[in-house]
């Protein structure tokens, strides 16, 4: 576990194929059920401080407490993704801490030097941050806010996987609205 963010709860893949990717965890890995939601409403979107409308398809499973998180850029917004692409690679891309309290781990960890490069939001308290990776190599590092509609979402998709049987692999996202 780190003794800056807690433990790693998500590890984000990013996939040319978001269903090949799917069929490939659920059927080889046995990883699944997965949530999977073609347009991700990301609302308050920046790269490198510039505002964008970005296009990301995004699958949720969980392997025991660690979530997956598959993400497929669908248009050509600038993004740490689309860098990742564009540097030829695909698979990991990121490792996500969840924090309930996420102004004041924003704070502390922008107090110890990190520096936010992309970030966002996904439903009311579902805020996130990607640090920059300027300073050093290697997976980017997430802080992701489950104080509200996601992290309960992320708590069924984790729900979901206990126990699963293989049968009905891929399932929609729930309308965070309503959660």
């Amino acid at each position: 576990m780190s003794r800056y963010f807690g433990e790693i709860r998500q590890a984000g893949y990013v996939v040319r194929d978001i269903e090949a990717a799917m069929d490939y965890w659920s059927r080889v890995l046995g990883v699944g059920p997965w949530f999977y939601k073609e347009k991700v409403p990301v609302e308050n979107y920046t790269y490198r401080g510039q505002s964008y409308e970005v296009h990301n398809s995004v699958a949720l499973a969980n392997s025991g407490p660690l979530q997956v998180e598959l993400i497929q850029t669908r248009n050509d917004v600038p993004s740490m993704y689309r860098d990742f692409l564009r540097a030829g690679h695909t698979g990991l891309q990121h490792n996500a801490y969840w924090t309930t309290d996420f102004d004041a781990d924003l704070a502390r960890l922008e107090g110890q030097g990190f520096k936010v490069a992309m970030s966002g939001e996904v439903g009311k308290n579902g805020r996130f941050v990607y640090f920059d990776t300027e300073f050093h190599p290697g997976t980017v590092i997430e802080l992701s806010e489950v104080a509200g509609a996601k992290g309960k979402m992320f708590d069924m998709i984790r729900a979901a996987s206990v126990g699963w049987d293989g049968h009905d692999p891929i399932r929609p996202f729930p309308d965070l609205s309503t959660l």
